[in-house]
């Protein structure tokens, strides 16, 4: 009888252990418990901590309260200005009433993925290609409000949304390569010019101050001189001053301006040849006998009109002829030696 009486306690701490264990449950810090009694939702949510259910009868669910990153698996599409591209993203949403994410929704994480990639091949379409480059905290901004919509009812709210890559074809990414290149060449060109003009103007400045006093241009022209020569491996090269070829050229201008002053004609004075001391005919040299017989007959002096009279009737005295000019070839002729006398 009592053998029998200890073992009915004995089976009857099992049983109650066993339902102790059964019906005790551990809600975590982050999670929050569902429970479904027959099916049936209870009101009350059980927050984190121990808590008991009824074995058999009601059903715990725990809902994760924490954020959760989701990738978005990268989408084609085509833009409004018909560029093919592909995208991909990733969302951060967090359930915040865990009794509608069990009953709302069959599958909390499943149906924000969906949605997540339905909201951005339509935003793909919605939008340029630059916008997608250059403009995505818009685009981040509408893609976040058409997933946020129906996630309400489901218990989750969207935290963020980012679009993470645009990936582009090889031809487009030329394209916009020679785009940008003819951009930033435009950009260059017209800072240039600016440049140009302002030095321009500063130069006109200096230019104006410079004409004043002649004597900057020498120090500018030093200063310059100096600049090229602090480079060892450089030939210098030093300009004339134009300072000197002003004052050369302002030093010639009086001479240029007198008459030139007529120089009186020299007449050709008629060398005179002395006689002979002796009384014997003097005998021509060889080289004047060969000029004699080269000089031709028109050489020969012609009987000319008759020479002026005066008043008092005596005639002029007659122009000499010019000499005639020996041949280059001619031989000056020797003065001849007298014969010696013979002695009888």
């Amino acid at each position: 009888m009592v053998q029998e009486l200890v073992i009915a306690i004995v089976a009857a701490v099992s049983a109650g252990a066993l339902y102790t264990a059964a019906a005790a449950k551990v809600v975590k810090q982050y999670e929050r418990g569902v429970v479904l009694r027959l099916g049936r939702l209870r009101n009350d949510v059980r927050g984190p901590g121990f808590t008991m259910v009824l074995p058999g009868i009601e059903r715990l669910r725990k809902v994760n309260m924490q954020i959760v990153t989701m990738p978005v698996p990268a989408q084609d599409g085509i833009t409004r200005d018909n560029v093919t591209v592909r995208v991909d993203a990733v969302i951060y949403f967090k359930v915040v009433d865990a009794a509608s994410a069990v009953i709302q929704v069959e599958d909390y994480r499943f149906a924000v993925s969906q949605m997540a990639q339905t909201s951005l091949r339509s935003i793909i379409g919605k939008s340029d290609l630059d916008d997608l480059l250059s403009n995505r905290e818009k685009l981040n901004q509408g893609l976040e409000l058409m997933i946020d919509s129906p996630a309400v009812g489901w218990g989750v709210q969207i935290d963020r949304v980012e679009i993470k890559d645009v990936s582009l074809p090889e031809t487009m990414k030329r394209s916009m390569a020679r785009q940008a290149e003819a951009d930033r060449e435009r950009r260059a060109r017209v800072i240039n010019a600016d440049a140009e003009l302002q030095a321009s103007k500063k130069l006109a400045e200096a230019a104006k101050e410079m004409s004043s006093q002649p004597a900057a241009l020498q120090l500018r022209l030093l200063q310059t001189v100096v600049a090229v020569a602090a480079e060892k491996n450089s030939t210098l090269v030093l300009p004339f001053p134009v300072e000197l070829l002003r004052f050369l050229e302002r030093a010639q201008q009086p001479v240029q301006q007198q008459p030139v002053q007529q120089q009186p004609v020299q007449q050709p004075v008629q060398q005179q040849v002395a006689p002979p001391q002796t009384g014997q005919p003097q005998r021509p040299a060889q080289g004047q006998r060969a000029a004699q017989a080269q000089r031709p007959a028109q050489a020969q002096p012609r009987p000319g009109p008759r020479p002026p009279q005066t008043s008092s009737g005596a005639s002029a005295p007659a122009p000499s002829p010019p000499p005639v000019p020996a041949p280059p070839n001619a031989v000056p002729a020797r003065p001849s030696r007298p014969k010696p006398l013979a002695r009888h």
